[in-house]
């Protein structure tokens, strides 16, 4: 090391090239064009999947990154985006460019209530929104504008009270507000929309470092709850849901809670 210069303490990451991002896209079974770049230490958006700006689904999950740029309006064909277990604080503006997104997955990352901007309402398509594991005191007003979303996950965040706008969803059919410091007399604000409890079982190696100290965390929770006193089978289960897209994917079994799904 050169003398004088400090070693920086961040971490270098993977650097992604033109060649190894080809070899990760893939033809889904129903024939769509999934670059999947997920879980490789990235820590700064490959500038070179831009060449690749015309496939249908981009996943970037389990990473490092800490910034989402502009260029990312780029992928006009995108459908589905997949950025969960980040450290994002911040989404561009430019996310309400992706005018066909279906699927955007946000959960487990750093985003603050001004980290989300209102051009998330543009995305017209979108049916799945999935903010759950972040730090969000509100969401924005403009989300009332999707009126094709069927499930929004906001579980784990600082939300004080129902969301106003989720009353202007028409198609909701699911909203997992769990792990919030919502007073129970607000929970009647949502009462026509189906709240669901789901159990998803995995192995703790298939959860990124984050994800099982939340569970692990949770489980202690539990635990000590317990230890005071009976309580309810349902706040058991509560405490036991992995949320998020890993687990989806790794689903095993969903017979103690008697439910299964997406969120």
């Amino acid at each position: 090391m050169a003398k004088g210069k400090k070693q920086s303490s961040e971490p270098k990451g993977r650097k992604i090239t033109l060649k190894m991002a080809k070899l990760a896209l893939k033809l889904t079974v129903d024939g769509k064009r999934r670059l999947d770049l997920s879980n490789m230490e990235i820590t700064t958006f490959p500038k070179c999947i831009l060449k690749l700006c015309d496939v249908d689904e981009l996943d970037l999950s389990r990473n490092l990154l800490k910034k989402i740029p502009d260029s990312i309006a780029k992928f006009v064909n995108l459908c589905f985006l997949d950025l969960h277990s980040n450290q994002l604080d911040k989404v561009p503006e430019a996310i309400g460019r992706l005018r066909n997104l279906y699927s955007l997955n946000l959960c487990n990352n750093c985003l603050s209530t001004v980290g989300l901007p209102n051009e998330i309402g543009l995305l017209r398509k979108l049916r799945s929104l999935n903010l759950g594991m972040n730090v969000l005191e509100s969401i924005p007003s403009s989300i009332a504008a999707l009126k094709e979303l069927r499930h929004l996950g906001l579980f784990n965040n600082q939300l004080t009270r129902v969301p106003e706008c989720l009353r202007n969803l028409p198609y909701l059919e699911t909203v997992n507000l769990k792990c919030n410091p919502i007073p129970l007399e607000d929970d009647k604000g949502i009462d026509t929309i189906q709240r669901v409890e789901c159990l998803y079982l995995v192995r703790e190696s298939s959860l990124c470092a984050c994800c099982l100290q939340k569970v692990k965390d949770n489980r202690q929770r539990v635990n000590s709850r317990l230890s005071r006193g009976p309580t309810h089978r349902k706040s058991i289960f509560a405490g036991l849901n992995t949320p998020n897209s890993v687990a989806k994917g790794m689903l095993t079994s969903s017979s103690c809670s008697g439910k299964s799904g997406g969120w």
